[in-house]
């Protein structure tokens, strides 16, 4: 008898764990995902995400004006990866969530280009969950839409975001109603973890565009 209960005990606990997994595997099936990105973004900013979003069953596409984007990496150029969708032949409706590396020279590229700053404005007017890195935030900053909003950076940005009307905080992950930003590379388990909860909540209130801070 002690032996038939460990079985049927075993095989109870084999199938929660299972359906656990499945669980996890399926926070995000039917999501789609867009990573905002130029040359130059920090590359475990990008990948590790992007791999725990795909984990978690979301549909990611890397987006960009470049046909492929270097990362970086312990000062210096890294991987180059392929951009699954152009910048100028996408639209924001398509996806569900955005995600922005950060890396000093990435954010910096976008800020200067209309069109990437376009795209990011759509998904905080529309609600949509953003996730946004290190220096990441730095796009946000140019869309006028950061006022009264709690967020963390990379330190050195922290000054331009409370010019732009943000409360600023120094922790590894900071959410406000499905803004999610972290400070740098050590925060990534946190900020995976967090873009997943929300980017599984799906849109949060919509808000109109606030002009930028004096």
């Amino acid at each position: 008898m002690t032996l038939c209960y460990w079985y049927i005990f075993w095989n109870h606990f084999a199938v929660k764990i299972i359906y656990l997994k499945f669980s996890i595997m399926a926070t995000l099936s039917n999501k789609k995902v867009a990573i905002l990105t130029e040359h130059g973004f920090e590359e475990s900013e990008l990948t590790e995400p992007k791999k725990a979003l795909e984990n978690a069953g979301a549909t990611v596409h890397i987006v960009s004006a470049q046909k492929t984007v270097k990362g970086w990496k312990d000062g210096n150029w890294s991987v180059e990866l392929t951009t699954d969708r152009s910048l100028e032949d996408t639209q924001p409706e398509e996806f569900d969530a955005l995600l922005i590396p950060g890396g000093v020279i990435n954010p910096d590229l976008m800020r200067r280009n209309p069109a990437y700053i376009h795209f990011a404005k759509a998904f905080l007017e529309a609600g949509k969950p953003v996730g946004a890195i290190c220096h990441g935030p730095q796009l946000l900053i140019e869309t006028g839409m950061l006022k009264d909003r709690k967020m963390t950076s990379f330190p050195s940005i922290k000054t331009d975001l409370e010019n732009a009307g943000v409360q600023w905080t120094d922790a590894e992950v900071v959410t406000d109603r499905g803004l999610v930003t972290s400070r740098k590379p050590a925060d990534i388990p946190a900020f995976n973890k967090k873009i997943i909860e929300e980017f599984a909540e799906g849109i949060h209130e919509t808000k109109k565009s606030f002009e930028i801070a004096s």
